[in-house]
């Protein structure tokens, strides 16, 4: 029997314990992200979507997180296996589709100190961010279980998507300092979402993005998508007020890019 890829092993790793846990409450399961966006980069992680039929119990929780980590956390996770980031909405939560959207669980290794700690949920009860993911798994979303994600899930109002977007920009500026690569690329991908309706993949973004600056705005984003691509950590210490400069840019061009479909971004 041939051997799978490291990532459609880690896919069906990850969702056997998703299916060990929830059983039928399961109604669909795919695959999304850098997977099927260009190509997975070195510091990738692996993206996974689910719909379930009600809202999962502590103890479910508490199975999800032991479960998953030991295919997601560096020390446990066998070679070429990738951090894991999963999201659970509850169906009914979700379709019909209203603001402001929520989901009920999610792992990612950015939660470990508080999964760590014994926190089930430490996230808000409400997140615009699912806007964004719902749009992005209906469209692109690989199914692993269930039928198409559009089957599932109501198309999410433009309107919606670009004031998810831009209520995240304040979040992404905040973090700048600790995550300027990651926080670079994603303000260059919400704005070319919002001034093309296109959601591409970071490094098609910074690409996009850089075309609409100077050389000099650019710099600090060729930076950013060079480094994604590449992998590894890299430092920003004396290049942090040029990263500010360009993502303090980068938000302006996104909310110029939205006011005309939301009059109040202007009036922010």
């Amino acid at each position: 029997m041939p051997r799978l890829d490291p990532v459609r092993a880690q896919t069906h790793a990850v969702l056997a314990v998703v299916r060990d846990v929830l059983g039928a409450t399961l109604l669909g399961a795919y695959r999304h992200g850098s997977a099927l966006e260009g190509g997975l980069r070195p510091d990738s992680d692996l993206d996974l979507f689910g719909i379930i039929a009600r809202r999962t119990t502590d103890a479910e929780k508490r199975r999800l997180i032991a479960g998953i980590s030991a295919n997601s956390r560096r020390r446990d996770r066998p070679p070429g296996w990738r951090p894991v980031e999963l999201t659970l909405v509850v169906g009914g939560e979700v379709r019909p589709w209203r603001w402001p959207p929520r989901f009920d669980f999610q792992y990612g290794e950015w939660l470990r100190a508080e999964f760590d700690a014994g926190e089930l949920a430490p996230w808000p009860p409400v997140n615009p961010d699912v806007a964004v993911l719902l749009t992005i798994v209906r469209r692109r979303g690989e199914p692993l279980v269930g039928p198409p994600a559009a089957d599932l899930l109501d198309p999410v109002p433009r309107a919606d998507v670009l004031r998810a977007m831009v209520e995240e920009m304040a979040t992404l500026l905040g973090d700048l300092e600790p995550d300027t690569r990651n926080v670079l690329l994603t303000l260059a991908r919400i704005w070319s979402t919002v001034a093309t309706g296109e959601i591409r993949s970071k490094d098609a973004a910074a690409d996009w993005a850089a075309a609409q600056l100077s050389a000099a705005e650019a710099a600090p984003l060729l930076r950013a998508r060079d480094a994604y691509l590449a992998g590894g950590d890299e430092a920003w210490d004396e290049l942090m007020p040029a990263a500010r400069a360009t993502a303090e840019l980068l938000a302006s061009r996104v909310r110029s890019s939205a006011q005309s479909e939301l009059p109040e971004v202007g009036r922010g």
